[in-house]
């Protein structure tokens, strides 16, 4: 079942943005990057685990490091629903 990202940040989601560092399989010596991001749990981080063993499992290219970063946007004190708007001029 797929979530709004408003109904995701509002439990406790944030935003996790990680840089993959791998290395191609038939130029040893470059070393690439990639980044992912999805909406994830601190401290469990369970959506980058399961992208990482998915790349391990299924992609050639081996990973060299992996670098993120866990960022809360929202929280459930900090947003409230309006009803009505009042304009002035």
């Amino acid at each position: 079942m797929d979530r709004s990202e408003t109904e995701l940040m509002l439990k406790g989601y944030g935003l996790t943005t990680a840089e993959i560092f791998y290395r191609m399989p038939d130029f040893q010596r470059v070393l690439n990057s990639y980044v992912w991001q999805d909406y994830d749990l601190a401290p469990d981080h369970k959506r980058l685990f399961e992208f990482i063993e998915f790349w391990q499992r299924e992609i050639e290219g081996p990973l060299h490091s992996v670098r993120f970063t866990h960022r809360k946007l929202i929280g459930p004190g900090e947003w409230r629903n309006m009803v009505g708007e009042f304009t002035l001029h």
